[in-house]
């Protein structure tokens, strides 16, 4: 028998910030219920149309079936209703609806997860509410364009300075600054739209990865559903998170969208800018400072950004090592999607609510446009339809604009004699150069002449009336 040291006696005694060794905290850790039972609907609507499937082909008996549907429905009501009493020790939502059934209808309730596996089952189960949720995250970028377009109606006649770098560059109509945005949203609906047709696949009936030995109907069941289709290799489609990855990633370009335009309601909002008043529901008060009302919402939008742009990176590093087919790393997923769910459709609606209550201080926007340099283009234009070549009229302007600088002056303060001192190519027409001619100018299509936005903004409004009329 081997001598025990005192050494050796030490090392055996618990050390001190050692987790605790026990059955709890080793099951506890594997526990995804307090999540993932938000997909009881899917999980219910799924086992009842394989129950219904596998009493038409005669997999089970009509009856055991039938009283399948009928326990699985009662389940739905007593979770609906707050009365499903959770257990944490069945670790998920199909254990928990599955006990529960055999409460409810007994042995008969064994005869359900004949011709499925988890794995098949999950898969189906998250791929229906990624499918649900992009609709209605569809459905909330629609609302939030209709907006823009109401409020950029209500405000068709408004210039406010455009700007590059953050610098007034030319003047632009509002309505057309704001139907920018509406584009940005636009592209974030096709990228909806093919996050929910890549999860509109029908994984049920691959089993746990090779197939299923009995003559079940996924095509029926794929109907019953809503699928359009269904899926094509068994071991792909248990371990197949390609779709969620496409419903983050149309998260994250939204929320990037969301949150550039959050940053110039907070920069409006701002007295040094003074372009814009948020109604008082979406901004907050200093706990200091009394005269304060701070765009918290905005903020909030922008901050939420890297939240989902994280959610799409954990998906990612998930994802990116798992060998063929399921691996309980999948279980991961699922808070990623929640979360990031959870994150997106509130920022949509807060974001549409601040534009619908915005008020616009269009006199505001006005005078920042005339109280700057955003004419020098069009002054070199007007070089140029007098013959000079581009960049020759451009160095002129630039030369011009820093000499009137100089003298406190912008360009359309300048006197006759000023400019010719720059060109003798320049007549009294120069003072025909004016910020709403500048923005009458510019008719190319797509451009923010006022004609081109009328347009502009019938069209908009149209397309949010057809079916994938968006991009």
């Amino acid at each position: 028998m081997p001598r025990v040291t005192k050494a050796s006696k030490t090392a055996r005694k618990p050390q001190p910030g050692a987790a605790p060794r026990s059955k709890s905290l080793a099951s506890g850790y594997t526990v995804s219920l307090s999540y993932d039972r938000r997909l009881f609907k899917e999980d219910i609507a799924g086992s009842i149309a394989h129950a219904r499937m596998l009493g038409r082909t005669g997999i089970i008996p009509a009856a055991d079936a039938r009283r399948i549907i009928r326990g699985l429905q009662q389940v739905e009501a007593e979770i609906a209703d707050g009365k499903f009493k959770w257990r944490d020790d069945l670790e998920d939502i199909h254990m928990n609806v599955e006990a529960r059934l055999f409460d409810l209808i007994g042995d008969a309730a064994g005869r359900l997860h004949t011709a499925r596996s988890r794995n098949d089952q999950v898969a189906t189960d998250t791929r229906m509410y990624a499918r649900d949720r992009a609709s209605e995250a569809i459905s909330a970028l629609g609302a939030l364009q209709l907006t823009l377009v109401d409020v950029a109606e209500r405000n068709q006649n408004a210039i406010l300075p455009g700007y590059t770098h953050l610098q007034r560059a030319q003047p632009v109509l509002l309505a057309h600054h704001l139907l920018a945005y509406y584009e940005m949203f636009a592209r974030d609906v096709t990228r909806f739209q093919a996050a929910a047709h890549a999860a509109n696949v029908m994984p049920l009936g691959s089993g746990a990865l090779a197939g299923l030995p009995y003559p079940i109907d996924r095509a029926g069941v794929a109907e019953e559903l809503g699928f359009t289709r269904v899926s094509r290799n068994s071991m792909d489609a248990v371990s197949d998170r390609d779709f969620l990855l496409d419903w983050l990633h149309a998260a994250a370009v939204a929320m990037m969208h969301i949150s550039r335009l959050g940053e110039e309601l907070v920069l409006w909002s701002s007295d040094e800018f003074k372009f814009v008043r948020l109604a008082d529901e979406y901004t907050t008060g200093s706990s200091i400072m009394p005269q304060k009302r701070n765009p918290d919402f905005a903020e909030l939008a922008r901050g939420k950004t890297g939240r989902v742009y994280g959610n799409l990176m954990a998906a990612l590093t998930i994802l990116k090592g798992l060998p063929m087919t399921y691996n309980r790393d999948l279980q991961e997923d699922k808070e990623r999607l929640f979360d990031t769910v959870d994150t997106v459709l509130p920022s949509i609606f807060v974001v549409q609510g601040m534009l619908a209550g915005a008020t616009f201080e269009t006199r505001r926007m006005r005078a920042a446009a005339g109280a700057s340099y955003v004419l020098a283009t069009d002054v070199a234009d007007y070089l140029v339809r007098k013959g000079m070549p581009f960049r020759q009229a451009h160095g002129v302007v630039a030369d011009l604009s820093a000499a009137a600088a100089a003298k406190g002056k912008f360009l359309h303060e300048l006197t006759l004699a000023e400019y010719r001192r720059a060109s003798k190519l320049f007549d009294a027409a120069v003072f025909k150069v004016t910020v709403e001619a500048s923005i009458a100018a510019r008719g190319t299509e797509g451009g923010t002449a006022p004609e081109r936005v009328r347009v502009a903004l019938r069209d908009a409004r149209a397309r949010l009336n057809e079916p994938g009329g968006q991009a």
